[in-house]
């Protein structure tokens, strides 16, 4: 197994530690109520989100690039989070 894939099975393995909470919420609470496509829709926010960390890790080279591109990816899955469980925008995305 090459370097770069045990990076994509670390990213694959704390996508699914992410989602095991809720899913484990699921179990001794009703106020948490996911389906599976919304596990799936989170599942792969959060995996996109690695991947695209993970290549600016390997390919920038600067530290305040890294920083400034890990912030600006972190905030865009944020607000994409945020709208589809809240619908802060009101985009046809999160159901409003």
């Amino acid at each position: 197994m090459t370097f770069q894939n045990k990076r994509l099975v670390i990213i694959i393995l704390i996508v699914l530690a992410f989602l095991l909470v809720p899913f484990i919420a699921m179990q001794f609470s009703g106020e948490v109520n996911w389906s599976l496509s919304d596990f799936v829709i989170a599942g792969l926010l959060l995996f996109g989100t690695g991947v695209l960390i993970d290549f600016v890790l390997r390919k920038t080279k600067k530290t305040n690039y890294k920083i400034l591109a890990i912030i600006a990816i972190a905030l865009i899955f944020l607000l994409i989070w945020v709208e589809l469980a809240v619908g802060i925008f009101g985009t046809p995305f999160a159901g409003s």
